[in-house]
């Protein structure tokens, strides 16, 4: 981020505008909206602003800003069309440790002003930071049509309750699933609907029913994250991710995927490289078991799909004998997204029929496979964890009847900006990623269909987003204690 998302209480405080234009005008407007005591300094001032003096609804001091302007103010705003003196308010305003916002100027700014979606006491902002404001009001726009006028209501309805429901729940998390089903449910549709005594009525005899008493037993989700870009996520996923007590997660999840748990989750990191987990996988059967014995929701987040190669039926097995309750939520799983971003279909009616997944890394760390199967004619070959083996894997296919021509790929860190796709054949491509050292996770594809990527590849990651990539790596290293993909 580079800015951090702040709400500033200024109820009664002064604030300074430099400027007398139509600019300013808005930050007023703004800063009034919010309580400030708002003084303006400028030579002369606009129409809007004349009359807001006139009715003694602003302070206002004609002339060229000075630095005893700043005096007492709890914050500053400089709107003017005078480099120079939006430079200075900057500089003063910085030394004096004041918030300033400097209009369409983000390197002088402390802060900057969002976007907002108002539905007091409910307010939301958007912001890029002052560097796309028209995209900010865009989004802003779209937030608008999405969250009804009435979540103001809704929200002074909780608040008058917040209290009784405080008393009677005093474990947090039932609280908190209180609230869920109550925001989400009959009552909020009344309010929505204008009939607010009704909503008031449903919740004091919601609240009467409910013991207070913590849950015995909670559930546990094992969801999917995809292969990596979470625009990819099912909507399922993301609602149980934001229902979350505690979020157990491997390195395969991508961080962008992780960010959408709920913030205030409990993260637990187990996650598993060749030959260094970070817990084991019978530990992690007895973890999810026992969290859920708390009465906690637990989502398991894996990446790709939680039944092709993420041990999610040893994980379900030990939730049934333990009689845990529990839901899987299907994936996109890593063959199906790195293929369709590197332009490889895995099934094609002029080059495959058949399409197997096998992982390159079995139980025993050995690539032991059924070789003669894997070098049928007509079909594509993926190998999930087969980077350290890819040599191993190339020579055995080769050695079983496949040509040593047939078209192979090596896909990296699919779908997300990091994405890299080598393309050789099964005598080639151990050559290939030795030189290139891709960064796990990977997926290997064999097969005629291999050809197609030069004539389908249609996502291109951008070197824009180089930097991004890099920080996200430092922050999952961070998070993971290991390299995370």
């Amino acid at each position: 981020m580079d800015f951090f998302p702040i709400f500033l209480n200024i109820k009664g405080r002064s604030c300074l505008v430099v400027g007398g234009g139509e600019v300013a005008a808005r930050k007023v407007a703004l800063l009034r909206e919010a309580g400030g005591h708002v003084t303006v300094v400028a030579p002369q001032l606009g129409p809007k602003l004349r009359e807001l003096v006139a009715r003694g609804e602003i302070h206002c001091r004609l002339g060229q800003f000075e630095p005893a302007d700043l005096d007492e103010r709890h914050l500053a705003i400089a709107a003017t069309n005078e480099g120079e003196v939006n430079a200075q308010v900057a500089a003063e305003a910085t030394e004096r440790r004041i918030p300033v916002n400097v209009v369409d100027q983000p390197k002088l700014c402390s802060f900057v002003v969002p976007s907002i979606i108002d539905r007091s006491p409910i307010v939301a902002a958007v912001s890029s930071g002052g560097t796309a404001p028209v995209l900010a009001r865009l989004l802003r726009a779209r937030l608008e049509t999405l969250i009804p006028a009435a979540y103001g209501r809704l929200a002074r309805l909780a608040a008058d309750f917040r209290q009784e429901v405080k008393d009677k729940f005093q474990h947090a998390p039932n609280r908190r699933m209180f609230w869920e089903r109550v925001l989400q449910g009959p009552v909020a549709e009344m309010v929505f609907a204008g009939q607010e005594k009704a909503a008031r009525d449903a919740l004091t005899a919601t609240l009467a029913s409910e013991s207070g008493e913590p849950r015995k037993m909670g559930e546990v989700y094992l969801v999917g994250g995809g292969p990596g870009d979470p625009d990819l996520l099912t909507f399922r996923a993301l609602r149980l991710m934001q229902q979350a007590d505690v979020v157990v997660y491997d390195r395969l999840v991508a961080k962008a995927v992780l960010d959408l748990v709920r913030r205030d989750a409990e993260r637990l990191y187990v996650g598993k490289e060749r030959d260094n987990h970070a817990m084991p996988q019978e530990d992690i059967n007895q973890l999810l078991a026992r969290l859920a014995r708390e009465g906690k929701r637990v989502v398991r987040l894996k990446g790709g799909d939680p039944f092709i190669f993420g041990r999610g039926g040893e994980e379900i097995e030990t939730l049934t004998q333990e009689g845990v309750p529990f839901q899987v939520v299907p994936g996109i799983t890593a063959a199906s997204g790195s293929a369709s971003y590197a332009g490889i279909p895995l099934t094609h009616r002029d080059h495959a029929q058949s399409c197997v997944f096998v992982t390159g890394h079995l139980k025993d760390g050995t690539v032991n496979l059924n070789w003669s199967m894997l070098a049928q004619p007509q079909q594509t070959v993926v190998f999930y964890m087969g980077l350290k083996g890819l040599a191993t894997i190339c020579r055995q296919l080769v050695a079983h009847g496949v040509s040593p021509h047939m078209p192979a790929a090596l896909v990296q860190q699919a779908t997300t900006w990091r994405q890299r796709v080598l393309v050789g054949t099964v005598t080639t491509l151990p050559t290939l990623v030795e030189k290139a050292k891709p960064k796990p996770p990977t997926l290997i594809i064999v097969g005629e269909v291999v050809k197609l990527h030069e004539k389908l590849a249609w996502f291109e990651p951008h070197e824009t987003f180089a930097n991004q990539a890099e920080h996200e790596s430092a922050e999952e290293k961070a998070v993971s204690g290991s390299v995370t993909g």
